[in-house]
């Protein structure tokens, strides 16, 4: 049971930098796509594990 108080705070961790990564894109003008930057928009980084930042 103790181990869930580990957990927890963890979870929070990992959640937290997945939107964090999503409001940077965004900041640097960019959207995050779950698919590959199609023209002509490139990559310029990572929103989470499978989604990338795109932008002109």
């Amino acid at each position: 049971m103790k181990i869930l108080f580990l957990l927890f705070p963890l979870l929070l961790l990992l959640v937290q930098a997945a939107a964090g990564s999503r409001i940077q894109c965004r900041e640097r003008g960019g959207i995050c796509s779950s698919v590959r930057c199609l023209p002509p928009l490139r990559t310029i980084g990572r929103c989470s594990d499978m989604e990338l930042c795109c932008r002109r």
